[in-house]
């Protein structure tokens, strides 16, 4: 019997749309239809909340994959609205398959919340904002999805004791994760996931795997451990400019992770009896040969 849960690919688009809601729908089509994905993620931000005055005024760190002439204008121009994300949802729905998003700020927890998701994804980077973490487990019914890059064992700790103290904790999903874009295999530490699971896997809904690696080869160990929720970053095109698109997967490489990983999924399991009835057949011509 395969005790094993069946994996759940989420497509994680992000801001590689550039922009461009056209862009947007056709990452999420090919995502469906091409890809086998169970899910699209976008992200949401209100970047003068999120941001000081200095950061929002203050050039890109890398000029080359900047959309404005500030930090802030190049967040702003690949921010979509309430209204378009209500769009890309009601998008999802029409081809099945589910949409979700990361939010980085309360602001956005409230506006994407009222879109009634399966989930919401909280980034590593916001995984200690109290006061985000608190507005969703008091509002919001959903499942509550927390990548653990650049976060300490004793913080992670902290944050299930939160969960648990608030009685969300049967709704959250913990993803091992390594903070970096592309990251290397050294850095990926796919062991820990053994570490989530030993310590949190009876307190937790889920334990998910976040991964910024270069190919496939990570994810399917990564559930071979135990994580049945695996998140890439997906784009059309790995050139295109922006900060994520080269630690992103391209349709090809969804599609065969999508298609290896429910392979997997069916060949973790036990004999079911010692010779199966596919062996019976080369056991009776091959096994009792005369010599």
């Amino acid at each position: 019997m395969n005790t094993y849960k069946p994996p759940y690919v989420i497509a994680e688009i992000g801001c590689n749309h550039k922009g461009d809601m056209e862009i947007a729908k056709e990452l999420i089509k090919v995502a469906k239809i091409f890809c086998d994905a169970d899910a699209v993620k976008f992200q949401k931000r209100n970047n003068k909340e999120l941001l000081t005055e200095a950061q929002y005024h203050q050039p890109h760190p890398n000029p080359a994959n900047s959309y404005g002439k500030t930090y802030g204008a190049h967040r702003e121009f690949l921010e979509f609205n309430l209204e378009q994300h209500k769009d890309l949802k009601a998008f999802c729905e029409d081809i099945g398959i589910d949409y979700s998003t990361s939010v980085w700020d309360v602001t956005s927890a409230k506006e994407i919340a009222s879109l009634n998701l399966k989930f919401i994804k909280i980034p590593s980077a916001c995984n200690n904002n109290v006061k985000l973490l608190e507005w969703l487990c008091e509002n919001y019914k959903g499942e509550i999805h927390i990548s653990t890059g650049m976060t300490t064992k004793l913080e992670i700790d902290d944050l299930v004791s939160f969960f648990k103290n608030h009685k969300r904790n049967q709704d959250l999903v913990l993803y091992n994760c390594t903070s970096g874009y592309p990251v290397p295999f050294e850095d990926v530490c796919l062991l820990d996931i053994n570490l989530l699971i030993d310590k949190y896997g009876s307190d937790v809904k889920h334990i998910g795997f976040s991964g910024h690696h270069l190919g496939i080869a990570v994810d399917v160990a990564a559930y071979t451990l135990g994580a049945n929720i695996i998140e890439r970053h997906y784009t059309l095109d790995r050139t295109w400019k922006g900060t994520d698109h080269a630690a992103s997967l391209e349709p090809m490489g969804l599609r065969k992770l999508s298609r290896d990983l429910r392979a997997v999924h069916k060949a973790l399991s036990f004999k079911r009896q010692d010779i199966l009835p596919i062996e019976q057949i080369q056991r009776d011509k091959l096994k009792n040969q005369k010599g």
